[in-house]
C-alpha cells in the first residue's frame, strides 16, 4: 500500500483511559484556509485526479433552495431527471474509464482489500470510474462550531467527548478513535423522516426485502437547539416496520448515547402482536441486527455505531482511494431493486466511484476482549467524515466481510450521506442490503419533533407510516 505521506502515519493504537487534547491555535487557524472548514485538505493532488474543493460552489442555486415538496413532484413528473436534481453541476454521465479483472493491477494501489476481493471472486464484477468532485459542504454554523472545537474539544480514552458544541469534534484529528467520532457526531441535518429499506441477498441472486421507515431527531448536530456532548444524546430514532407482513407494525425506539460502554444502548421495542412495549434486548457490538439474517452486527449500522472500547484505533494516515461518491443514480427512481440487486454484488452500472482523499484507521481488537470482527480497516472521506469503506477480518485474521456505503451529498440540506450502504459476506457470497430508499420517497429533512415524540412510554400510539 501507498499511503501518503503525513505527520499522523506514525502514531499508534488509542485505548488508553487519558484525555487527548484539543490543537493548537495554530492549527486550528489552518482551517478554511490551507484546509476546509471541516478539516480536509483543501488543494486537489499533484497530478489533477483529485481536485480542489469546491464545496457549495458545484451546486446550481435551484439545488441548495429546493424543498422536499418540489423534490417529490420531481421524482413523480420527471423521475429520469432525478440524477441531475441531486448531482453536483458538471458531473460527467459517462464514466472516465472501467476497472475490470482484466486490468485490476494497473489500479490496485487506489482499492480497498474488500473491493480487490470483489474483483477476484466474481469475474463480471466492476467499478465505474468518474473525474472526481469535492462538493460536500455544511452550513455555517457548523463551520463556526468546528473551528470553536478544533482549540476546545478532547476524547478521554475511546469513548468521552467533552468541550464539542454541534460541529466536527475532531477537524485536525490527532488519533484513529477522533476520526471515528466525527464520523459518529457528523451533521445530517436537525431532523429527518426516510426509508431504509433492507434487502438480504442469496448466493444465487434472489431477494426478500423489508421496508422500514424512520424518524430521526439530531440533538447534539442540530443547528437550531445544540445538545452539549457532556449531557450524551447524539439523538432520537424511531422505526416502523412496513413489510414483510408477519412483522409489520413492529416497532423499535433508540436513544443514541455517546459513552455505551456500560449500560450499552437505550433501546426499546413495540410488538404489536403483544401491544406492549419492552426494552430491546444489547443492541450493540456483534449481536447481530435482527433483521439482516446474520449479515450484519449492530455496530456496523451507519458503518460504525456504538461503543469503541473494544478495540485499540489506530491512525494510519490518508490515502487516495476509489470510493463510491455523488452517487445520485443509485438512489433515483430508476434504480429499483430488481436492478440494484445482481447475483454476489449490486448492479456496477448504478454505481459511481471517484478518487478521493480518505483517512485510513485501523482497529485491532484488545487482548481479552470478545468481537467476531478481530480487525477492522475504515476509510473515511475526508470532506464529509463520511465513512466509505470497511475491511473487516475475522479471527484467523482473513477478510471476511466487506461494507459499502454510496456517499451522496444533498445540497438542501446540506448533508452528505451513505445510500446505500452494503454489506458483503466474502466467504459466503451472500450480502445485505441496507438505508436504501429505492423506490421509495426521498428522505424528507424539512420535518420537527418534539423530544416527547421519543418516549418509550407513547411507543404503542406511534404510526410512522400508512
Amino acid at each position: 500500500m501507498k499511503y501518503q505521506a503525513t505527520a499522523l502515519a506514525g502514531l499508534l493504537a488509542l485505548g488508553l483511559a487519558v484525555a487527548h487534547a484539543a490543537v493548537s491555535p495554530e492549527e486550528a487557524s489552518k482551517l478554511g484556509n490551507e484546509l476546509t472548514p471541516v478539516g480536509a485538505q483543501a488543494s486537489g493532488n499533484s497530478d489533477g485526479s483529485i481536485p480542489a474543493w469546491e464545496g457549495s460552489r458545484r451546486f446550481r442555486p435551484e439545488q441548495l433552495r429546493l424543498t422536499y415538496t418540489e423534490l417529490q413532484s420531481l421524482r413523480e413528473r420527471k423521475p429520469q431527471s432525478m440524477v441531475s436534481v441531486i448531482s453536483p453541476n458538471g458531473a460527467d454521465v459517462k464514466p472516465s474509464f472501467v476497472i475490470t479483472r482484466d486490468n485490476l493491477t494497473q489500479y490496485a494501489d487506489h482499492l480497498s482489500a474488500g473491493h480487490k476481493a470483489l474483483f477476484e471472486r466474481y469475474p463480471d464484477y466492476q467499478m465505474r470510474v468518474y473525474p472526481g468532485i469535492r462538493a460536500a459542504f455544511l452550513p455555517d454554523a457548523v463551520n463556526a462550531a468546528t473551528l470553536k472545537n478544533a482549540t476546545a474539544a478532547s476524547l478521554q480514552g475511546t469513548d468521552k467527548v467533552v468541550g464539542a458544541r454541534l460541529g466536527v469534534p475532531f477537524p485536525i484529528p490527532k488519533s484513529g478513535a477522533e476520526v471515528i467520532w466525527n464520523h459518529k457526531l457528523k451533521y445530517r441535518g436537525s431532523a429527518v423522516r426516510r426509508f431504509n429499506n433492507e434487502v438480504i441477498v442469496a448466493q444465487d441472486g434472489s431477494f426478500t426485502l423489508a421496508r422500514i421507515v424512520e424518524d430521526v431527531k439530531m440533538k447534539y448536530g442540530d443547528p437550531k437547539s445544540p445538545s452539549p456532548i457532556e449531557e450524551g444524546l447524539i439523538l432520537y430514532y424511531l422505526q416502523e416496520v412496513l413489510s414483510p407482513k408477519r412483522i409489520a407494525g413492529q416497532l423499535l425506539l433508540v436513544h443514541e448515547t455517546t459513552d455505551q460502554t456500560e449500560g450499552g444502548r437505550n433501546a426499546w421495542l413495540f410488538n404489536p402482536g403483544l401491544g406492549r412495549t419492552r426494552r430491546a434486548p444489547n443492541v450493540g457490538y456483534d449481536n447481530p441486527k435482527a433483521s439482516a439474517d446474520g449479515l450484519m452486527f449492530n455496530d456496523q449500522t451507519d458503518m460504525f455505531n456504538g461503543a469503541l472500547d473494544r478495540y485499540n484505533w489506530k491512525l494510519v494516515g490518508k490515502r487516495e482511494m476509489y470510493i463510491p461518491y455523488n452517487s445520485a443514480r443509485i438512489i433515483s427512481p430508476e434504480a429499483t431493486y430488481e436492478r440494484l440487486v445482481r447475483k454476489g454484488h449490486i448492479n456496477p452500472e448504478l454505481a459511481r466511484f471517484e478518487l478521493h482523499r480518505v483517512w485510513v484507521v485501523e482497529a485491532t481488537l484488545k487482548d481479552g476482549l470478545r468481537h467476531s470482527f478481530r480487525k477492522r480497516v475504515f476509510y473515511v472521506d475526508e470532506d464529509s467524515w463520511s465513512t466509505a469503506m470497511v475491511d473487516c477480518y475475522d479471527d484467523r485474521n482473513q477478510l471476511w466481510r466487506f461494507q459499502e456505503a454510496h456517499l451522496t451529498t444533498f445540497p438542501f440540506v446540506p448533508a452528505t450521506t451513505g445510500s446505500p450502504e452494503v454489506h458483503y459476506d466474502l466467504q459466503s457470497g451472500r450480502y445485505f442490503v441496507t438505508a436504501s430508499f429505492a423506490g421509495d420517497d426521498y428522505p424528507d429533512f424539512s420535518l420537527d419533533f418534539e423530544d416527547s415524540y421519543f418516549r418509550p412510554q407513547t411507543l404503542a400510539s406511534r404510526k410512522l407510516r400508512k
